[in-house]
């Protein structure tokens, strides 16, 4: 027990890094702000491994994420780390959001970077495999990540969320691979977006068009994946765009995620 505590206040001494002090039960601390990360089943703590970095909906929360079972059995099924991130309160910064859930003066983009660069110094995760998803307001997150920092991630998977208007004209860096799913009876977000408070949502295949232009996509027919409806895109730099609709409403589940990694892991983005 003496040579644990020793080893452990070396540590802090020196300013060494230790995946310990934070993970799946307690905050990877960045300032003030937080999130944390559960690695696979039985990972040996070396072996690099790609992630899922996960943006949570209106009122969500990191640890519900890691926390989650179903997470869990997931990312050891697909062999994959878990970071789940935290917005400020309740809600992301996103522009046109309504004011009730507007966060001034924060820049998530910033987070996202700070949450890269941390987790892949703390844990073996490999930067090169790192996919983006999110769920409803995680969703319009991970298309404001996807406009803005598609460097940072190998792909990205947009769920049920949209850019609040004005629809960008414009990314500001170069066209990635994205995967956007959506239920085709989502009354929340609907397809078309629906007014909320002061702001309105925009219209996804909007958004999607904006995309496919900015990325120079053309169409490359229709599939179906895991019950998935899919209308598929790809480019001259062989990055792909899919618009996938499955039956249903304004719901998540993580075999929507799985099937999302798996489809960017046949395509070579994973």
């Amino acid at each position: 027990m003496k040579r644990v505590l020793l080893v452990l206040v070396s540590a802090l001494l020196l300013g060494i890094p230790m995946a310990q002090a934070c993970g799946i039960s307690s905050h990877c601390w960045l300032g003030d702000r937080h999130y944390r990360v559960s690695m696979p089943a039985n990972h040996d703590g070396k072996t690099l491994v790609g992630a899922i970095v996960f943006a949570h909906g209106l009122g969500g929360n990191a640890e519900g994420i890691v926390g989650s079972r179903d997470f869990a059995r997931m990312a050891s099924d697909l062999g994959i780390a878990i970071i789940a991130t935290k917005a400020t309160g309740r809600a992301w910064a996103l522009p046109g959001s309504p004011s009730a859930v507007q966060r001034v003066g924060v820049d998530d983009l910033t987070y996202f970077d700070a949450v890269i660069e941390d987790a892949t110094r703390r844990f073996a995760i490999d930067k090169d495999r790192l996919m983006a998803t999110g769920f409803s307001a995680g969703g319009m997150m991970i298309w404001t990540l996807a406009c803005h920092r598609s460097e940072a991630f190998a792909a990205f998977a947009p769920m049920a969320g949209t850019f609040w208007r004005p629809i960008p004209k414009s990314c500001t860096t170069p066209p990635a691979s994205l995967i956007h799913i959506h239920g085709d009876r989502d009354k929340t977000v609907p397809l078309k977006g629906r007014k909320v408070r002061d702001a309105q949502q925009g219209d996804v295949k909007q958004v999607l068009d904006m995309y496919s232009q900015y990325g120079s996509f053309t169409s490359a027919g229709q599939s179906t994946v895991d019950n998935l409806r899919c209308e598929n895109q790809v480019n001259s730099n062989s990055d792909i765009l899919r618009f996938c609709l499955f039956s249903g409403g304004h719901s998540f589940r993580t075999g929507l995620v799985k099937s999302a990694w798996r489809m960017f892991e046949k395509a070579g983005k994973l």
